[in-house]
């Protein structure tokens, strides 16, 4: 069944469009997912790039109850006009949206405005008054190259994002430096902050 972001959305719920690319933090996903779920009125909807679902199971996000997307999921070549859009509908779904991680890739794509995929078309589509949240993730000399900050730049000062990290640690890579994402709990607890969540379940941090 089609997605409608009206059919979807629930009175007095925060909703929450969690999008992955192609970075090995894309491994966090579920946790991001779980955690969010673990507060009253929360619902997520997950967007995948091809590339993030080598680091994640799609079986993963679904058992905790919330849905992956993807190409897919956008054109099945059954389209008749007056169809809801899936990137469309998301974005009138969602009430904040966190692109984490957000690969040196995808960022590029996103400065430029391209529109090849279902993430890149849901960002080209957001409504500027959803806050957006970008959380760079890649390796050190790729966030040091001067593209990267001029990509930054754009999506902070043109498009107006918030562009939070990415922080200094030992990267997947191996090399030591500036360019993972920033810690997992710090980026559900933006979500908490800014919607006063209560939580309803023990926390993943617990032991």
């Amino acid at each position: 069944m089609a997605f409608v972001a009206e059919n979807s959305r629930r009175p007095n719920h925060t909703h929450v469009l969690l999008i992955t690319t192609g970075s090995v933090a894309s491994i966090k996903a579920p946790l991001i997912v779980k955690e969010l779920l673990s507060y009253a009125n929360v619902l997520v909807e997950v967007v995948a790039s091809k590339p993030s679902l080598e680091f994640y199971k799609k079986e993963d996000i679904e058992a905790a109850g919330s849905r992956v997307w993807t190409d897919q999921d956008e054109w099945t070549g059954k389209f008749n006009i007056g169809d809801p859009i899936l990137h469309i509908e998301l974005r009138r779904w969602a009430d904040i949206v966190l692109v984490a991680p957000c690969s040196a890739n995808t960022l590029a794509k996103i400065a430029h405005g391209l529109c090849d995929n279902l993430v890149t078309s849901l960002m080209r589509a957001l409504s500027p008054t959803t806050p957006t949240y970008i959380f760079p993730a890649m390796n050190t000399l790729m966030f040091e190259h001067p593209l990267t900050e001029q990509h930054l730049r754009t999506l902070k000062e043109v498009i107006g994002y918030n562009i939070v990290g990415p922080i200094g640690k030992k990267l997947a890579c191996g090399d030591i430096g500036v360019g993972a994402m920033t810690e997992w709990q710090a980026i559900v607890h933006i979500v908490v902050d800014r919607f006063q969540l209560v939580r309803v379940l023990p926390s993943l941090d617990q032991p």
